[in-house]
């Protein structure tokens, strides 16, 4: 799927791994970018891996809009 989005010039942030959480998860959050996998039932709640990961990912994308836009 990225490689479309970077033929049409879109940026991709996705989440290194400085990222400590990102090495310690077990139920979801990638290089990729922040994930939760819900379960069959649809009832497991975020973990604090997963919703560090998400916040983390949240602010690296807004950095980099701030740098585009300073430019």
């Amino acid at each position: 799927m990225m490689t479309p989005l970077l033929h049409h010039g879109m940026l991709i942030v996705g989440l290194p791994f400085t990222e400590p959480c990102l090495t310690r998860t077990t139920s979801g959050g990638s290089p990729y970018g922040a994930t939760h996998v819900a379960g069959k039932d649809d009832n497991t709640r975020l973990s604090d891996e997963e919703k560090h990961l998400a916040v983390a990912l949240g602010k690296r994308l807004a950095e980099t809009a701030l740098k585009l836009a300073a430019r």
